[in-house]
C-alpha cells in the first residue's frame, strides 16, 4: 500500500505540473487575444490548430501514447484557449484586472 501511496503522490505532483502548464498556455492565449483583437484577427486559425494536432499526435506516439486519446485532450485545451482569446471576455478580463 506504500507504494500506491507514493505512486499517487507523484501523480498528484504531475497534476500539479499540468495545472500549471494550462495556466501559463492560458496567460499566453490571453496575450495574443489581445494582439488579434489589436489587428482584428479572427479567434481561430485551423492551419495553426491542424498544425498543433499534427505535432500533438506524432509526439503523443514517439512517448508511447494513444495520438487519437491526446489529440481529444488537445482539442479541449485548444477549445479554452480559444475562449480565453475571445475578444469579449479578454476585454472584460483585462477591465478586471486593471
Amino acid at each position: 500500500m506504500q507504494k500506491i501511496k507514493h505512486l499517487r503522490k507523484r501523480i498528484d505532483q504531475l497534476d500539479e505540473q499540468i495545472l500549471q502548464s494550462l495556466s501559463e498556455r492560458a496567460e499566453i492565449c490571453r496575450s495574443i487575444g489581445l494582439v488579434k483583437e489589436k489587428n482584428v484577427l479572427p479567434i481561430q486559425d485551423l492551419p495553426r490548430e491542424n498544425t498543433v494536432y499534427a505535432h500533438i499526435r506524432e509526439k503523443a506516439a514517439d512517448l508511447g501514447l494513444d495520438p487519437s486519446h491526446v489529440e481529444a485532450i488537445y482539442h479541449q485545451i485548444v477549445g479554452m484557449c480559444s475562449a480565453v482569446q475571445d475578444s469579449k471576455k479578454v476585454r472584460n478580463e483585462t477591465e478586471v484586472e486593471n
